[in-house]
């Protein structure tokens, strides 16, 4: 290895890395980050076979079985049939929080049966009642009568100003 000299190259000039681009707001991201480091679901969730239930620990039980028995007038409806995990997640946070804007106090969301699914079985109906879950505006949800899309769908009461303070709960039918 004497009289090795290393080949000379032309230097290039070193390009600048190009700025960092926010992907996410600040608030999205503690949204984000509550979501993932949250305590896991309550356990106040009720799964079987293909029906789901859930209510927080403080709303009664009587009002989740209203909200199976479609008690509650459905104000507002969200497809989600057809996206992907990430786009019905924004899709339906998005739509939690329109509903909350307009004061909807009983909304609907489709998440579909999952027939197309394959082997894994159905991927947005599980993730739904996760994401769901660890919203805090909602109170309940249920899967919706057969008239009404039966496990395809959930109806989910929220918190209204009025059912916050504690004195009512969203229209009933």
């Amino acid at each position: 290895m004497s009289g090795v000299r290393p080949l000379s190259a032309p230097r290039r000039a070193a390009t600048p890395a190009p700025p960092p681009v926010a992907r996410r707001l600040r608030g999205d991201r503690r949204g984000l980050l509550h979501e993932t480091l949250a305590a896991p679901a309550d356990r106040a969730a009720d799964w079987t076979g293909d029906e789901v239930a859930f209510r927080r620990p403080w709303v009664r039980a009587e009002v989740l079985r209203g909200l199976r028995r479609g008690d509650f007038r459905v104000e507002a409806e969200c497809d989600l049939h057809g996206l992907g995990r990430h786009a019905a997640h924004e899709a339906l946070r998005g739509f939690i929080a329109e509903s909350l804007a307009r004061g909807s106090g009983c909304v609907r969301v489709i998440h579909g049966k999952g027939r197309g699914s394959g082997p894994a079985g159905p991927v947005l109906r599980d993730a739904v009642g996760l994401w769901l879950q660890h919203m805090d505006d909602v109170l309940a949800f249920a899967s919706a009568r057969p008239a009404d899309g039966g496990t395809g769908a959930v109806c989910v009461l929220l918190a209204t100003r009025r059912s916050r303070r504690g004195t009512t709960h969203p229209a009933r039918r």
